[in-house]
């Protein structure tokens, strides 16, 4: 995409996309779902990066973004820091069994502990630490470290391995040797929040360029985007952009309730010469399980015919086929029909759950009739008596307001 070419992405022409990314956006679900429309006419702040230290050249924010989508930086390695705090309730533990349960005991479409389907969604809560490494678009590596364990993604030409050490499980799959391929993977560097956030420059945005910071040792301007509408959730994002890459170095985004960042992504070890080869060499241990994918990511959606779903993921499914936008901006509220009539469970139906889930959101009411909104401290859901899903990263009277105009 160009630098300031428009995407699009946010409107209601998503129901028409293919079915398998919006499997995998759900799948790979981030803080940074609100971001959604590309610079194209911008109304960028001429602020100069000329204070704070390292002292560098003077560079005005519409230059800045210029600089990050002219970097070409494909090699590189380093350590990354990455720390999300949605904010969510404490459910007790209740929360790791109803995920152990829906995934598997944490294993992936296929059973398998090393399926990245299911193991890098670890990176959406709580302070992760990541070793990453790039040759190009068809060598890539990200290691997630774990207390006396470590789980491997490693991309080397067709063959894609994923290693789980702890479980001595390997999972491989093989994909078309193009970087279009690495889509169904979260954003795990400060490069990938970055090009998200950045889609969101418009008209409805402030960006300047706030001073210069040192990090992992290299020096940096700091790029600020913030939305000039009131409701939105999200109060600043902060970029560290290489003074000499223009590569982002480190990404974070506050809420505008204050308090700590909502998602914090940052290099603490950076260098940019070509990895060894052997970064990307991968061999199976001796005794380790492994699964073999049956089939290729980009003929996935064609390959046999799965075990029916439940009806409950089958009435999400069709809800998703009708998802559509509200609003604009920051303001951008996603909906859809759950397809499950009578909202959240009530009555003896529901039993000691349904007082359990009342328990967690907020009861609310206007002319879309009457729901229950759930909040963190970027993300609130309103699901509505009738099954009708409002999810952003807008306030709750935005999201009443928005469910309002949309019936």
């Amino acid at each position: 995409m160009a630098p300031y070419e428009s995407d699009d992405m946010t409107t209601a022409g998503e129901v028409d996309e293919p079915r398998s990314r919006r499997r995998r956006a759900a799948r790979y679900v981030v803080p940074v779902t609100v971001m959604g429309v590309a610079a194209a006419t911008i109304g960028l702040v001429p602020a100069l990066a000329d204070s704070g230290d390292p002292d560098l050249p003077e560079i005005t924010a519409a230059q800045l973004i210029e600089k990050i989508a002219a970097s070409d930086v494909e090699q590189l390695s380093g350590t990354v820091k990455i720390t999300t705090d949605l904010g969510l309730p404490d459910l007790g533990g209740l929360e790791d069994s109803l995920a152990s349960g829906a995934a598997g005991s944490g294993a992936g479409e296929d059973g398998s502990s090393a399926d990245p389907s299911a193991k890098l969604t670890e990176l959406a809560s709580g302070t992760h630490t990541l070793r990453v490494a790039a040759d190009g678009p068809d060598r890539q590596k990200l290691s997630l470290l774990e207390n006396a364990a470590e789980y491997s993604l490693i991309h080397n030409g067709k063959d894609v391995w994923g290693y789980d050490s702890k479980s001595n499980a390997v999972h491989h799959s093989t994909v078309e040797e193009s970087a279009k391929d690495r889509e169904h993977q979260p954003p795990a560097t400060p490069k990938d929040f970055a090009e998200e956030a950045l889609k969101a420059v418009d008209d409805t945005t402030s960006v300047t360029v706030d001073g210069t910071a040192q990090v992992a040792g290299r020096d940096a301007y700091k790029l600020v985007v913030k939305p000039r509408q009131s409701g939105s959730t999200v109060g600043a994002i902060s970029i560290a952009v290489d003074h000499r890459t223009g590569m982002p170095l480190k990404f974070t985004l506050t809420p505008a309730s204050g308090g700590a960042a909502v998602v914090d992504v940052g290099f603490t070890e950076v260098s940019f010469d070509k990895p060894a080869a052997s970064t990307f060499e991968f061999t199976p241990p001796k005794g380790a399980e492994v699964t073999e994918d049956s089939a290729p990511e980009h003929g996935r959606e064609h390959s046999a015919k799965p075990e029916k779903a439940p009806k409950s993921q089958e009435d999400l499914a069709k809800g998703l086929d009708g998802l559509k936008m509200l609003g604009e901006g920051w303001n951008s509220v996603a909906t859809f029909d759950s397809g499950s009539e009578g909202g959240l469970p009530t009555g003896e139906a529901g039993g000691d759950l349904d007082g359990f889930l009342g328990s967690l959101g907020d009861q609310v009411k206007g002319d879309f009739g009457t729901g229950t909104v759930f909040s963190t401290r970027l993300i609130n859901a309103l699901i509505t008596d009738d099954g009708t899903v409002y999810l952003g990263a807008v306030t709750k009277d935005a999201l009443v307001k928005a469910a309002d105009a949309g019936k």
